[in-house]
């Protein structure tokens, strides 16, 4: 049976992890600002011109510059030469913005109504063809001006590609002062947003509910890992998994309705199925390893999570009923946080190599696995929910940051904070 110790934080957690499953134990604030930097060159990239918005300058927010980095951080588009005027209701030059190599442009302006809302507009053409997309109007209070212009970026995505973007979406990780961590719920580009929860304990493992309006995540302010689960509008909370031992782990089914989790109350740590209030535990993983980290397909009819049944932690699946469980990575000895791309088609996870530790991503059909990452410390991993991009979080610099990375690795965006560390990502749904 294992030696049961308390699970720890992240980043010695994930560096624990590894060793303790191979021995045979499992280890049971100021708001960050980001800057983004874009590194990599994509194959194919759009190019696209984005003047400033009219009047931009009189609402605080450049509207223009937050679409701009959006679409640029997708890796999908390039952004030209931008200077000069276009609003929706110029006819632009086309021969000029072909010259500049642009084959699209949004331009657009903002204006304050009687009530005190920001008119946002824009419009969206086709250099090439010199025809007019179509556009759209956003009447939007103050504080909503950023997710205006990520809805924009979400428009002219969807138009351009046919997926639909990602940009209005929120995420949700750990910032670390001092002594004080911090759940935060923020925009995509990891700007605005809300505190979730403050402790001077740990907090670890959030995970997103399908509807966007719940949080669960690990939080050891009672002195031990207690599963807990919050509204994220109201902020109220009940803890759901507090049983005897480390309740760990927390991933939602994609009907939202249960909850799979890490449960050493009957031992060894073992996967378990709950419902969302907390009643009607059900255990699916019966090892004398440990099991840990599941989660859910996007059928809801598998599961995958962590096991060292083999002798050191490889990714297995298992029917969420439970069953004989199928070995699913055998690309080195150490493979660790599985996330699943919302087709099902790929699988990104952590693997070690010697002192490195890199996400990596696998063709489910094909076995296929490619590095993404240029880090060395990389844990976490969680897709956007269109597919195309994963976020994770690594060290850089002397800090612990945020990466989000296309599939292929071909551009990487680094999100950079001021004066805190940043761990814990995990992409929201859609919807807001």
């Amino acid at each position: 049976m294992p030696i049961l110790v308390p699970e720890l934080p992240t980043p010695a957690r994930r560096h624990l992890l590894g060793a303790l499953l191979v021995a045979g134990a499992w280890p049971g604030a100021a708001l960050a600002q980001f800057r983004v930097e874009i590194s990599g060159v994509g194959a194919t990239q759009l190019p696209i011109g984005i003047p400033r918005f009219r009047d931009e300058d009189k609402t605080g927010q450049s509207i223009a510059g937050i679409v701009r980095a959006d679409l640029e951080r997708s890796g999908t588009f390039r952004i030209v030469d931008s200077t000069g005027d276009v609003d929706e209701t110029t006819r632009p030059d086309y021969p000029q913005w072909r010259r500049r190599g642009a084959d699209a442009l949004v331009g657009g302006s903002t204006a304050r109504l009687a009530d005190g809302r920001f008119d946002v507009r824009y419009k969206l053409w086709d250099v090439v063809k010199g025809s007019d997309l179509g556009g759209q109007a956003i009447a939007v209070v103050s504080a909503d001006l950023r997710l205006a212009a990520h809805r924009i970026a979400d428009a002219v995505y969807e138009k351009l590609t046919g997926d639909k973007g990602v940009f209005s979406t929120r995420i949700a990780y750990v910032t670390k002062v001092a002594n004080r961590y911090t759940l935060r719920i923020t925009d995509a580009d990891g700007e605005g947003g809300q505190v979730a929860l403050n402790s001077t304990q740990p907090i670890i493992s959030p995970a997103w509910a399908p509807d966007g309006k719940s949080l669960a995540y690990v939080s050891f302010e009672s002195g031990k890992a207690v599963v807990w689960s919050q509204d994220v509008g109201t902020g109220n909370r009940r803890a759901i998994a507090n049983f005897t031992g480390s309740n760990s782990a927390p991933a939602w089914s994609p009907d939202g309705s249960t909850l799979a989790v890490t449960l050493s109350r009957d031992g060894g740590s073992q996967i378990y199925l709950m419902d969302r209030n907390g009643g009607n535990v059900r255990r699916i993983t019966n090892s004398s390893a440990i099991d840990t980290e599941p989660v859910f397909t996007a059928d809801g009819k598998s599961i995958y999570f962590v096991s060292d049944r083999g002798g050191s932690p490889q990714i297995y699946r298992v029917a969420s009923n439970g069953g004989p469980a199928d070995r699913v990575t055998f690309n080195g000895n150490y493979n660790i946080s599985p996330a699943l791309s919302p087709d099902g088609r790929t699988l990104a996870y952590v693997n070690r190599n010697g002192a490195e530790f890199k996400v990596m991503t696998m063709d489910i059909a094909g076995g296929s696995v490619q590095v993404v990452s240029d880090t060395a410390d990389d844990e976490s991993p969680s897709f956007a929910p269109n597919g195309r991009l994963i976020i994770y979080a690594t060290r850089s610099q002397g800090r612990d940051v945020l990466m989000t990375t296309t599939l292929d690795g071909r551009i990487r965006t680094r999100l950079l904070s001021s004066g805190v560390d940043v761990r814990e990502p995990v992409w929201g749904p859609f919807g807001r």
